[in-house]
């Protein structure tokens, strides 16, 4: 048998403004199954979503070296 979810979480790759953050919304919960989309204000952002932009941008930059060898 396998798991099944009951939801997921979107860490963005910066901070958005909330008005240019409306079609991210939109596009969202137009999701098919999607119920809720809630944003994280940037200031309350908690310490899995830091973890995750760092990860991310130490990705880009081990990326970036080996495509230079």
């Amino acid at each position: 048998m396998t798991d099944r979810h009951s939801g997921y979480v979107v860490v963005l790759e910066e901070d958005l403004r909330s008005d240019d953050a409306e079609a991210t919304l939109t596009a969202l919960r137009m999701t098919k199954g999607v119920l809720t989309v809630e944003p994280i204000i940037a200031s309350l952002a908690g310490k899995g979503i830091i973890e995750e932009r760092v990860r991310a941008a130490i990705r880009a930059k081990v990326v970036a070296l080996l495509r230079d060898i």
